[in-house]
C-alpha cells in the first residue's frame, strides 16, 4: 500500500489576475496562489485523494502565503522547500476578450527553478501511486535534473507518471529546447494531459486525431486525454476514442487552472478505475466530470483555492442532463 495517491513536482508560485480597476483608471491585480502542478493536487484533494507536492518557494512573504496555502488545502508539504536566497516565482495573467492569456514570468531566477537533486524526499516518491509533472521543472538545468531523478525514483518503486506539457513560452531559451524536454516527458509518461494548441504546436498536424496518431507512432503512452477548450475533450485509449461536448458557462471570469482542474479529474478516474480497466462508459464519465469541474473553475477567480467538490461536480452534470 502506498502512503499517497498523487505526488507532484514542479512550480508553486503567485498568479496576479486582473481584477478591475483603480479610481485612477489603474488595472487592479489580485495575488492568487498558483502553479499548474499543485492546481492539480488541489483538485484531487477536493475529491478526497491523499497528496504530496516537491518544489522550492523564496523564505519570502509569497513562499510563506503559499504553504499556509497548501497546508489550509490539505496537501502536504514536507518536502516544500524554502530557500533564503532566491525569490518566490511571480507570473502576470492578463485575459483578453475571447478568454486567451498572456504571461508575464518574474523569474529570473526564480525558486521554482532552483531545486536541486539532492533535495528530493525519495520517499515521497516511492509511496505514491502516480507522479505528475510538467515542463516548467525542465526549463533550467538543475530542475530538470530533480525532475528526471524524481521520475526514475517513482517509476522504479511502480508509480505510473502523469504528464502536462504546460508550455509557456516566455520561460524557454528557443522552442526547440522546449520541444526537446516535451519529447522526453513523452517518452516517460503513462498518462498525458496535452491541449489543443500544444497538440498542434508539437507534431504540427492541424487535425488533433491526427495529431495524436503521429504521437502513439512515436510513444507508448497508455492513456492520452487532449483538451479542447470550448470544444469539449477526447481520450485515446487502447483503440478508443471518446469525445464529451464542453459545459460552457455564462458567467466565466477567467480560464486559469481549467486546464489543470481538468487533468486533476482525470487522475481521479485513473485512481478510481486503474489505468488497465477502462472502457468506452468509463472514459466518457472521466471526461464529462473533468468537463464540469474545468468549467466551474472559468466562474472562480484563481484555482488552487476554490476547486470544486465532486458533489458540485455531480450537480453540474445532473442539472445539464
Amino acid at each position: 500500500m502506498k502512503t499517497f495517491d498523487v505526488v507532484a513536482l514542479g512550480e508553486l508560485l503567485i498568479d496576479f489576475t486582473e481584477n478591475g480597476t483603480s479610481v485612477q483608471g489603474n488595472p487592479v491585480y489580485e495575488a492568487n496562489p498558483g502553479g499548474a502542478p499543485c492546481n492539480v493536487l488541489s483538485m484531487l484533494n477536493r475529491a478526497g485523494k491523499k497528496t504530496a507536492f516537491i518544489g522550492k518557494v523564496g523564505q519570502d512573504i509569497f513562499g510563506k502565503r503559499l504553504k499556509a496555502v497548501l497546508e489550509e488545502t490539505g496537501i502536504d508539504v514536507s518536502n516544500l522547500i524554502m530557500d533564503a536566497d532566491v525569490r518566490t516565482t511571480l507570473a502576470f495573467v492578463e485575459t483578453f476578450a475571447d478568454g486567451d492569456r498572456d504571461f508575464s514570468f518574474y523569474r529570473n531566477p526564480g525558486a521554482d527553478m532552483m531545486l536541486r537533486e539532492e533535495e528530493l524526499d525519495t520517499d515521497l516518491l516511492k509511496n505514491t501511486r502516480i507522479f505528475h509533472f510538467g515542463t516548467l521543472s525542465m526549463t533550467h538545468e538543475e530542475v530538470r535534473n530533480a525532475t528526471k531523478t524524481a521520475i526514475r525514483v517513482a517509476k522504479e518503486s511502480g508509480a505510473l507518471v502523469s504528464f502536462d506539457p504546460n508550455l509557456r513560452e516566455p520561460l524557454w531559451k528557443s522552442l526547440d529546447e522546449a520541444k526537446e524536454q516535451v519529447a522526453y516527458g513523452l517518452s516517460q509518461c503513462d498518462i498525458l494531459k496535452i491541449s489543443d494548441n500544444e497538440i498542434r504546436w508539437f507534431t504540427g498536424e492541424e487535425d488533433f486525431d491526427a495529431g495524436i496518431a503521429k504521437l502513439r507512432g512515436e510513444y507508448d503512452i497508455p492513456l492520452i486525454m487532449l483538451s479542447m477548450g470550448k470544444d469539449g475533450s477526447r481520450a485515446y485509449y487502447k483503440d478508443l476514442r471518446v469525445e464529451v461536448a464542453p459545459f460552457l458557462q455564462e458567467n466565466t471570469i477567467e480560464t486559469t487552472g481549467a486546464g489543470d482542474t481538468f487533468g486533476g479529474c482525470c487522475l481521479y478516474h485513473v485512481l478510481k478505475y486503474g489505468l488497465e480497466h477502462f472502457d468506452e462508459a468509463k472514459l466518457k464519465e472521466m471526461l464529462t466530470f473533468a468537463n464540469a469541474a474545468a468549467s466551474i473553475i472559468t466562474t472562480r477567480k484563481g484555482a488552487l483555492r476554490v476547486m470544486p467538490t465532486v458533489d458540485e461536480v455531480e450537480r453540474l452534470i445532473e442539472e445539464r442532463g
